[in-house]
């Protein structure tokens, strides 16, 4: 075996091992890690900083700074009053309606945009019920991985899947959607089984907050029409995102930059409040997968699967399920999606054989595998970085035995959807 298979492979499972002992800071680890694949020369310094996805990267440092704006008028605090009186102050009934919330804006907008919006007034509703908000954040974290599923801006995989093949809009809330709206309730439900010991209140703090007058909670009106304005035209962007042709992060750096010049606000301070330690993380994160990349380490793995099911249809659809939701637990699920589109489109030059439950496959298994650790998916590092930032701390371990068994059972339902719906002759 290539000595640099060898070096990249120890590198990336000694720095995911000590990420999931949870002793040292991850975000000090991924950048370890990455700097560990430079100096072994497993990957240049120009290719590493090419294997970060600044999409992502500009995505999330504008839509925080959009939130963080947004922050300073009242208006997640406004929400949080409100969802809690609609559901009477019942964690359960609150629970039920973030996670279901949480789905559909995914679906619409992407599972990371979704996050930044929902956790902040998951954490005032937790603060006001003097309840834990990490059951809700967990739940919530899963609700943005399905909803993101069922479109194709929903999820970054989906977005290159459909790039790559010419899938529409429309083929995907066709294809996707019919399994990730049953699954988004499916989950919620046993979220709230998983949970319901956790999901009590005093009466007293019920009564608090449903005598609370939300509309005394806006701070700035002015600022507050602004940020919407902004927000909304932002959002509309994103809807149409294919026919303006700009990447999702320009239209994000645009709303962010808009905003820092009508708000009033000094720069400095918003820029402050950014969760760089997130950001650093996810620029670890991408070297280091980009290092096992370059080894081709991604690659052995796919032509694996290739070579296992030997061109048989039904078993290369359920192996690209299974394996595309593994790795994306594991690793980032956009380099090994990248990976998996030229193979399979390859493979289906050779062969002939119709390719789009495998593409059906491959979206499902890399959108739902992205549930199954807290580095499984972008909406999770950002979800588990602002709950430890608020000391709200979401442990590798204590996210795993929760997530990664109804993962499972998610791509089990999935199985059942892919083999009926495609496969069975």
């Amino acid at each position: 075996m290539d000595s640099q298979v060898i070096i990249s492979a120890v590198i990336f499972i000694a720095a995911y091992a000590l990420i999931v002992w949870d002793k040292f800071d991850r975000t000090v680890i991924a950048l370890s890690g990455a700097v560990l694949m430079i100096l072994f020369r497993i990957i240049t310094q120009e290719t590493a900083f090419m294997e970060i996805d600044y999409n992502t990267l500009g995505l999330l440092i504008s839509m925080m700074i959009i939130i963080m704006i947004m922050k300073r008028t009242g208006v997640f605090e406004y929400l949080a009053v409100k969802v809690a009186k609609i559901s009477k102050g019942e964690p359960v009934k609150i629970i039920v309606l973030l996670s279901i919330i949480t789905g559909i804006l995914s679906a619409l907008l992407d599972n990371v945009t979704t996050v930044l919006l929902i956790l902040p007034v998951t954490l005032s509703i937790a603060k006001d019920l003097h309840i834990n908000p990490v059951p809700f954040i967990i739940a919530e974290i899963f609700s943005s991985n399905i909803g993101g599923t069922a479109t194709l801006i929903g999820d970054p995989p989906n977005i290159m899947i459909g790039s790559s093949v010419k899938i529409s809009f429309m083929d995907f809330i066709l294809n996707d959607a019919p399994i990730a709206i049953p699954l988004l309730f499916v989950t919620t439900y046993l979220f709230v089984l998983i949970y319901r010991k956790k999901l009590k209140t005093t009466q007293e703090a019920k009564d608090k907050i449903l005598a609370m007058d939300e509309y005394k909670c806006i701070k700035n009106h002015k600022l507050l029409i602004k940020s919407l304005i902004v927000l909304g035209l932002t959002i509309i962007g994103f809807l149409l995102h294919g026919v303006l042709h700009f990447e999702s992060a320009t239209i994000a750096i645009t709303g962010a930059v808009a905003l820092l010049l009508i708000s009033g606000l000094k720069p400095e301070k918003i820029l402050h409040e950014v969760e760089w330690k997130t950001i650093f993380f996810f620029v670890g994160l991408f070297i280091m997968v980009g290092g096992i990349k370059e080894a081709g380490i991604i690659k052995m793995l796919a032509q694996g699967v290739l070579d296992i099911t030997n061109g048989d249809l039904v078993l290369m659809s359920l192996a690209i399920l299974w394996v595309s939701a593994i790795a994306s637990a594991f690793i980032d699920n956009i380099p090994f999606v990248a990976t998996m589109i030229p193979m399979i489109k390859d493979m289906g030059a050779m062969s002939g054989m119709e390719l789009m439950p495998i593409w059906w496959a491959l979206s499902l298994g890399a959108c739902l595998g992205g549930n199954g650790t807290i580095i499984g998916a972008s909406a999770n590092v950002v979800a588990t970085g602002i709950a430890d930032e608020h000391g709200h701390k979401i442990t590798f371990g204590g996210y795993f035995k929760v997530a990664f068994p109804l993962m499972l059972f998610t791509l089990l339902i999935a199985t059942g959807y892919i083999y009926f719906r495609y496969l069975l002759i």
